[in-house]
């Protein structure tokens, strides 16, 4: 008898958990994004005939169920570190941990998107560098995989190949090898970027080679001691801060930032990103098609053009202190085709600065 009534408890308290939580999952108001994901949440789908004959329902809801489920974080970490720790499994969402950093498992290397990103370079170059008359410069930042992935033991792509082949494909540009000039301490322990600085010797390997005299009186201004990017959030485990800092120097408040997109000038910083979801985007208000730094305090001379994705928004500041005027193009974000409307193409040199994660994933690059 006794051990009836135990059953009959254990049944009960489970079917108790379940009717709660299915409850909550059904009253709870929705949320709208994953703040530690960094994405929009799959919202209750509208209830239709025809969304119950077409099976479309029962997919949406269970999207639904799933991103909308009590405890949604608490459990992906409970699940990571049993993916971790348990299973011993390198990485958790293609996201791997080592030394106190989180890096994505970047492998192998795409040859079939660093060839699609080659042609989308050589295409500017065709319709708008060709006859521009400046020099033209090419980059590649890589990413924390490039120093962390060894000593973590896990796959990474061949970056010496991708270089190499980007080389190739880009005979009219002069390559700048950027991967002496950082180390794994200079990117954030917990995003995608680098510091922004830390940028000193990056800064000083592209002065030496675009022939620009590089910024040294700095001083850096700590804005947050709980910064936590995006890696952390999709690896799901406990990870220490990181600071996000940005740098001044004599004259940088009258720089002065003009985005296309809005149609608004502002300046290099936007204080205001601290508070968003992607604190990051405090470097020129974060990630824009078209931007023209303009510093009254340089030469009025000398121009730049940079297409860049976003590790562009943190190194900008410091080559404005270079340029009288820079034009910053992300077509991530704007066709190519659109350029002639909204830039002038008068001779600047043109840096083409891109990471290797968005060469091995170039398809948001647009034609």
């Amino acid at each position: 008898m006794k051990k009836n009534w135990i059953r009959i408890a254990s049944l009960l308290a489970v079917a108790a958990i379940w009717i709660g939580l299915t409850a909550f999952a059904w009253f709870k108001p929705a949320a709208a994004v994953s703040e530690s994901e960094r994405r929009p949440l799959a919202q209750m789908p509208q209830l239709s005939g025809k969304m119950l004959l077409s099976g479309k329902f029962s997919e949406a809801f269970a999207d639904y169920a799933v991103d909308q489920f009590p405890l949604r974080d608490t459990l992906r970490t409970v699940k990571a570190m049993f993916t971790y720790y348990v299973l011993g499994q390198k990485d958790n969402n293609g996201i791997y941990l080592s030394d106190g950093y989180a890096a994505k498992m970047d492998y192998p290397l795409d040859e079939y998107s660093v060839e699609y990103a080659a042609d989308r370079f050589e295409a500017l170059y065709e319709s708008y560098l060709k006859d521009n008359g400046g020099k033209i410069y090419f980059a590649m930042v890589p990413d924390k995989g490039y120093y962390l992935a060894d000593q973590a033991g896990v796959l990474s792509m061949d970056y010496g190949c991708l270089m190499h082949r980007m080389q190739e494909r880009l005979p009219w540009a002069t390559h700048i090898d950027l991967t002496d000039s950082l180390e794994l301490s200079d990117y954030y322990r917990t995003d995608t970027h680098w510091q922004q600085p830390a940028l000193g010797k990056v800064v000083q390997t592209l002065g030496d080679a675009m022939g620009f005299t590089p910024l040294t009186e700095i001083q850096t201004q700590v804005v947050s001691d709980e910064f936590y990017g995006v890696y952390a959030g999709q690896a799901a485990m406990p990870m220490k801060p990181d600071t996000l800092s940005y740098i001044t120097f004599p004259g940088w408040e009258d720089v002065t930032v003009f985005s296309a997109d809005t149609g608004k000038t502002a300046g290099l910083y936007d204080l205001e990103k601290i508070r968003s979801k992607d604190p990051y985007e405090l470097f020129l208000s974060g990630n824009m098609a078209v931007q023209t730094v303009q510093n009254p305090h340089a030469d009025p001379q000398k121009k730049l053009l940079i297409f860049r994705d976003s590790f562009g928004s943190s190194l900008g500041p410091w080559l404005s202190a270079s340029y009288g005027e820079i034009t910053l193009i992300d077509t991530r974000y704007v066709s190519p085709a659109m350029l002639e409307r909204l830039v002038t193409f008068e001779g600047q040199d043109v840096l083409m600065l891109y990471s290797s994660l968005v060469l091995n994933s170039s398809g948001t690059l647009r034609k």
